[in-house]
C-alpha cells in the first residue's frame, strides 16, 4: 500500500481493501477460538494445520490481484498467489513492467514469506510427521540444537534473523551492480526465497551480466540447510563443512555447469565467459527451484533441454527454501542401491545404508522410497490430467513436473522460459495449483489429509 501511495497512481486503496477483508476474516476466526483449550497439537491437527495454511494464505493473497490493475479472474489470481506462496514462480501475468509497484512488491513478498514458511515447516512439522524421510533430521534439528537453544521458537527466531540478513545483503549487492532500489528489493526477496518472480516479462535477462553471478551465489546460499547457518551463528562451523548434503549439492552444480558450458562453447557461438555465466545462472536457478531465466534455453538444443528437465527434479538441501525431491533423498536412495548390489555380490555380508555417517533406519528408508514412488505416480497423474484438458505432451509433462517440483518455467513455446501460463485453460490452471500445493508440502502431507482413515482417527 505504501509503495503504491508513494508511486502516486491511485492504486493504494487496493491493498487497503485487501487488508481490511483479511483482518476482518482473521479477527473473526481468532475471536471465535478465544475460548479454546490451550493444548498441544495432535498428529491429525498438525497435518490439517500444515495443509490449511498453504490453502488459506493464497486465497487471501489473491485478493489484490483481483481488485488491482491486473483485474485477474479468481482462477488466475489464486494460481498467481499459490505460485507465490509455494515459491514456484510460474505466472499468468503479462506486461509486468507496466504494473503498479505495489502489485510487483506483493508478488515478491508472497514468495519471501513462503520461503521462510517452508523452512519452519521443514524443521518443525515434517520431521514430526515422518514425511519423506524428514524424520532423519528430527534429532539433529532439535536435540542437538537444544544444547544451544532450548526452544524451537528460538531456533525459528534465529532462522528468521539469518533469512532477513541474507535478503538485505543480497539487496545491497544488487544495488551495487546498478539496480534501482525497487528492483534490488523485489529481486532480493525472490532470490533468497528461491521463488523466481521478476519485475519484467523477460525475467532476469533484464540484468544480464555480473548480476547473474550475484543471483547464482544467493540462490545457492538459500538452497543450503538453514540449520547449518544457525549452528554457524552460534560458533560451530563444523556441521556446515561436514554436511554431505552441502558438498553433494555443490558438486552436482559444478558438474552440470561444466557440461553445459562445454556444450554451449562447442555448438553455439558463445564466448567461454558468457557460456559459463549463462550455464551457472540458469542451472542454479532450475536446480534450486528458483525459476529465473536469463536466456531462452529452449534454443540450446534437445540435449540441454532434456538436461534442464531432469535437473529440476533434483532440488536443493532439506531445511532450505529450495524445493523438488531434495539432495538427501537421492543420497539415501543411492546408498540403498549400493547396499543391495553389495548384498548380491556377498550374500552373507552385513550391510546397511548410511547417511551423514549414520545408519539409515528401515523407517526412514521406507519413507524415502515411498516418497519417490508417490512423486513418480503423482507426476504421471498430473500430466495425464493436463493432457485431458487438451494440452500437448510437452506442455503436460513439463507443466506437471514444474508445478510438482515448484520450479517455475516449463518446456515448450507455451510455458517455457520465454512464455508463461496465461494461455492455459482454467482446468489446467486448477490442476497446476493443486500440484504446486502437493509438491511444496512434500506430497504425503496433503495425501494423508485426503484419506478416509485420517478423518476416522
Amino acid at each position: 500500500m505504501i509503495a503504491d501511495f508513494a508511486e502516486g497512481r491511485g492504486e493504494w486503496h487496493v491493498f487497503f481493501q485487501s487488508a481490511l477483508l483479511t483482518v476482518l476474516a482473521g479477527g473473526a476466526l481468532a475471536l471465535s477460538c478465544m475460548n479454546g483449550v490451550g493444548e498441544g497439537l495432535t498428529i491429525q491437527q498438525t497435518f490439517l494445520l500444515a495443509t490449511g495454511v498453504w490453502v488459506a494464505l493464497p486465497l487471501f493473497g489473491a485478493i489484490p490481484f483481483m481488485l488491482g490493475e491486473t483485474e485477474l479472474r479468481f482462477v488466475d489470481a489464486f494460481f498467481e498467489a499459490m505460485s507465490g506462496m509455494t515459491t514456484t514462480g510460474s505466472t499468468v501475468i503479462t506486461g509486468l513492467e507496466s504494473l503498479p509497484k505495489g502489485i510487483l512488491l506483493w508478488r515478491a513478498i508472497l514468495q519471501w514469506l513462503g520461503g521462510i514458511g517452508i523452512i519452519v515447516v521443514a524443521m518443525v512439522f515434517l520431521p514430526e510427521l515422518k514425511v519423506g524421510g524428514m524424520q532423519i533430521f528430527q534429532s539433529e534439528a532439535f536435540d542437538t540444537m537444544g544444547k544451544i537453544l532450548p526452544r524451537a521458537t528460538a531456533i525459528a527466531g534465529q532462522i528468521s534473523t539469518i533469512y532477513i540478513g541474507l535478503t538485505v545483503v543480497c539487496m545491497l549487492a544488487y544495488l551495487g551492480l546498478g539496480m534501482s532500489f525497487f528492483d534490488a528489493l523485489s529481486h532480493a526477496l525472490t532470490t533468497c526465497s528461491t521463488g523466481g518472480f521478476a519485475n519484467y516479462d523477460s525475467s532476469f535477462a533484464q540484468f544480464s551480466g555480473p548480476a547473474e553471478y550475484v543471483a547464482s551465489l544467493f540462490m545457492i546460499l538459500a538452497a543450503l540447510p538453514f540449520v547449518r547457518y544457525v549452528q554457524l551463528l552460534n560458533g560451530d562451523a563444523k556441521p556446515l563443512f561436514r554436511d554431505s548434503q552441502v558438498w553433494t549439492f555443490l558438486a552436482t552444480i559444478g558438474v552440470l555447469v561444466l557440461i553445459t558450458t562445454l556444450v554451449l562453447t562447442s555448438i553455439f557461438p558463445h564466448h567461454w565467459e558468457q557460456a559459463f555465466r549463462e550455464a551457472l545462472f540458469n542451472i542454479t536457478s532450475i536446480i534450486s527451484g528458483t525459476g529465473y531465466a536469463s536466456v531462452d534455453y529452449m534454443t540450446w538444443g534437445s540435449f540441454l533441454v532434456m538436461l534442464f528437465f531432469f535437473i529440476g527434479l533434483i532440488g536443493g538441501c532439506a531445511g532450505s527454501t529450495a524445493c523438488s525431491v531434495k539432495i538427501f533423498r537421492y543420497q539415501i536412495l543411492f546408498s540403498s542401491i549400493a547396499v543391495q548390489i553389495r548384498r548380491i555380490r556377498q550374500p552373507h555380508g552385513m550391510f546397511a545404508p548410511r547417511f551423514q555417517g549414520r545408519l539409515v533406519s528401515a523407517d526412514v528408508l521406507n519413507s524415502v522410497i515411498s516418497f519417490f514412488m508417490f512423486f513418480v505416480v503423482s507426476l504421471g497423474v498430473f500430466a495425464w490430467g493436463l493432457a485431458m484438458t487438451g494440452l500437448d505432451m510437452t506442455t503436460s509433462i513439463s507443466g506437471a513436473a514444474t508445478a510438482l517440483a515448484n520450479i517455475g518455467p516449463g518446456l515448450g513455446d507455451k510455458i517455457g522460459p520465454a512464455g508463461n501460463f496465461a494461455g492455459l485453460n482454467d482446468p489446467a490452471k486448477w490442476i497446476l495449483s493443486i500440484a504446486m500445493l502437493v509438491g511444496r508440502l512434500e506430497l504425503m502431507v496433503v495425501y494423508t489429509v485426503l484419506t478416509l482413515r485420517f478423518w476416522r482417527a
